[in-house]
């Protein structure tokens, strides 16, 4: 099957935000203070962990994405390596995992914008809707727009992030990280399970490769950006979480807002929704961006129906493919709400599906690359610690495997339609 592999017009820096936006989301407004729930100060090695392991797995999707541009993302890598049917599994696995990510990620922002306003269950609500329509409005404009939304958010996010850890470290007790692992250390690996949402996003951008101006140059050099940016602010926020807020950082359900609140003094709470709308539209932006390039590309290739294929070439806005998943994303958010459900379990469902999708995609790699490549070194250790991470999904993995399932029986059903 040919396809066009025409590149588009993203730069290095607005690349590098996307990829910011994308792993630096709504993880750390919220999961610092559920990890330390799960494992108490020992989460710190959680996090660190799991920075450790983005370094070979960003490595590994930035060497296939930079060697095979397209739409497709870890769909296309997984076709060419495994053929048809493993495309199409991963392309669903990871389009429709973005939905109730998108829910989850919508009310995170919004408990915050309910923390400084008041309102409750329908403040939450409404801020998750008009952030959903902002995301899907940028990028109905295409991607030169979201891309440069994408920058303005990332910079602004770090600043924010940078200036609220330093000023709540004069607040810090180390007395704070004893006892160490008060939950025992088997609890590390829950915590580890909670906090791959927080390091989701290494493959969502793969979608995007063929955007990039130059892409075997600028994506290794936007990647490795992304991981040190990313690595430093996750571990500074989630180690001043621990020794600021102390026993409380396992209760709170703003941890960013505590801090704020300890270096600013007063309640910080507008400044503390600030932040947390622009991690949340940074991490929607990117992952709505991907979702309709990969729509777009699963339509073209017959693995989703081909009225979605319009926008799988660079360059071109896929807009009913993004159509399709912000009517998704909607409806998620109405069950979320109609039902009560907690983000917890949205998030292990999501990551869930992701960490498949790694799976695949590391395998890809093994395959694809060069045997001596800096990429298959790297997917080497990345493959062993996704099959850990899949071991730590547990029952959330029924998700992908139901997915696959549904894929599998609409490819079964497409092609008889042929005959």
């Amino acid at each position: 099957m040919s396809h066009v592999t025409k590149t588009g017009g993203m730069t290095l820096r607005h690349g590098t935000a996307m990829y910011v936006g994308a792993v630096l989301g709504t993880g750390v407004i919220a999961l610092p203070a559920l990890a330390a729930d799960a494992a108490g100060p020992a989460s710190l090695l959680a996090w660190l962990a799991l920075v450790l392991l983005s370094v070979p797995l960003a490595g590994t999707f930035a060497a296939l994405g930079a060697r095979y541009p397209d739409a497709g993302g870890v769909s296309t890598y997984a076709r060419l390596a495994f053929g048809e049917r493993a495309a199409a599994i991963v392309g669903w696995c990871f389009y429709f995992a973005v939905p109730p990510g998108a829910a989850a990620a919508a009310l995170f922002g919004g408990a915050y914008v309910a923390a400084a306003l008041g309102g409750g269950t329908t403040a939450t609500t409404v801020t998750a809707f008009v952030l959903m329509a902002v995301v899907t409005a940028a990028n109905a404009f295409g991607l030169q727009v979201s891309s440069r939304l994408q920058f303005a958010l990332a910079g602004l996010l770090v600043a924010l992030l940078l200036v609220s850890v330093a000023l709540s470290l004069p607040h810090a007790d180390l007395d704070n990280l004893r006892p160490f692992a008060p939950h025992g250390w088997g609890a590390i690996g829950s915590a580890a399970a909670l906090l791959v949402w927080s390091f989701a996003g290494w493959e969502a951008i793969t979608h995007l490769v063929a955007e990039f101006r130059h892409p075997r140059r600028d994506v290794p050099r936007a990647t490795g950006a992304a991981v040190a940016i990313v690595g430093v602010l996750y571990l500074l926020v989630a180690f001043a979480t621990l020794t600021v807020l102390g026993a409380g950082a396992a209760t709170t359900d703003a941890p960013l807002g505590e801090l704020m609140a300890r270096g600013l003094g007063g309640s910080a709470r507008w400044l503390a929704a600030g932040a947390a709308l622009l991690l949340t539209l940074g991490a929607m932006n990117a992952y709505y961006a991907g979702a309709a390039k990969l729509g777009a590309a699963l339509g073209r290739d017959g693995a989703l129906p081909g009225v979605l294929a319009r926008g799988s070439v660079a360059g071109e806005v896929p807009r009913r493919s993004l159509a399709v998943n912000s009517a998704l994303s909607f409806a998620a958010l109405a069950v979320v709400v109609a039902v009560g459900v907690g983000p917890e379990p949205l998030v292990l469902l999501t990551t869930g599906s992701f960490v498949a999708v790694y799976a695949f995609g590391v395998a890809a790699a093994i395959k694809l690359l060069p045997r001596r490549s800096m990429g298959r070194a790297a997917a080497m250790p990345a493959l062993i610690a996704v099959v850990a991470l899949l071991l730590m999904s547990g029952v959330y993995l029924l998700w992908p495997v139901a997915v696959t399932g549904a894929a599998l029986l609409y490819l079964r059903f497409t092609r008889l339609e042929r005959l």
